[in-house]
């Protein structure tokens, strides 16, 4: 169990990690450089491979024992108790269309005792063009040191409702539902990736909706998100720690969870 005064120090190296990856991220947002297809089929640019292999040895040198999960470049020292979980570019297909909608993603995990469930103690979601740096350690949220917090909901009707792409949901789950849940909010926007996590965190929007996502994604949203007062979970409610995105993502201020959930589950 991290005390306090050690929490601290590890979300002000996290800041360290974010700053470095940003200021190399920077130099090419908007520039030319060659866009590579990985064998899943999404893009990768040097700015994901560059960032996270900065972050990777700001880690080794500060904390020799943790271990590193990233996109990239996979897993170093697997069986350390903490580990960093690291998404360099959440968002590289915006990224690459020269949009702001992407940010570097920072996760330290804890595992579980008697499990091998890794529990996120802290998250970031840094985003290097505005400088924005949101993070969060599961009960409380802050973005640019000021706390932030989900904003009330209690309609779906009344809802801001996102998603990163509307046209892959009827391979994983109901796509009816999920297609009657967007007539049902009062708007709908794909303003996804990490900026729709990032939305519902700051209370800019009321539901996020992924149908499946990868680790290194989920792992810093879940510390934001809760810290902020909403609720995270699988398509079908279930603890994304454990489903690991498989499933889908959902985030919500809260009080609509189960009312979102059980219209995506008929």
């Amino acid at each position: 169990m991290i005390d306090p005064q050690t929490l601290n120090e590890l979300i002000a190296f996290s800041k360290e990690l974010a700053t470095a990856s940003a200021d190399f991220i920077r130099q090419h947002f908007r520039s030319d450089y060659t866009v590579e297809t990985k064998d899943d089929t999404t893009p990768v640019t040097i700015a994901d491979r560059g960032a996270e292999e900065i972050m990777r040895k700001l880690i080794l040198n500060r904390y020799p024992d943790h271990g590193v999960l990233g996109e990239e470049f996979g897993v170093d020292n697997p069986d350390a108790e903490y580990q960093w979980v690291l998404d360099p570019i959440d968002g590289t297909k915006n990224f690459v269309a020269g949009s702001t909608h992407f940010g570097t993603l920072i996760a330290l995990t804890e595992t579980k005792a008697n499990t091998d469930t890794m529990q996120p103690i802290l998250g970031v979601i840094n985003q290097p063009i505005t400088r924005d740096f949101l993070v969060g350690t599961g009960e409380r949220a802050w973005l640019n040191d000021r706390p932030v917090q989900v904003r009330p909901c209690q309609r779906i009707e009344d809802a801001l409702l996102l998603t990163t792409s509307p046209f892959t949901y009827a391979r994983y789950h109901n796509a009816a539902a999920y297609e009657a849940l967007t007539h049902r909010a009062m708007r709908y926007r794909t303003w996804g990736d990490c900026h729709g996590y990032f939305l519902v965190a700051i209370g800019g929007a009321d539901v996020m909706a992924d149908p499946i996502v990868n680790y290194w994604d989920i792992a810093a949203l879940l510390p934001i998100v809760t810290g902020a007062g909403g609720t995270l979970t699988d398509w079908r409610g279930n603890d994304l720690m454990v489903t690991r995105g498989d499933k889908g993502a959902i985030a919500t201020g809260g009080s609509i969870h189960a009312d979102v959930i059980a219209a995506l589950n008929p």
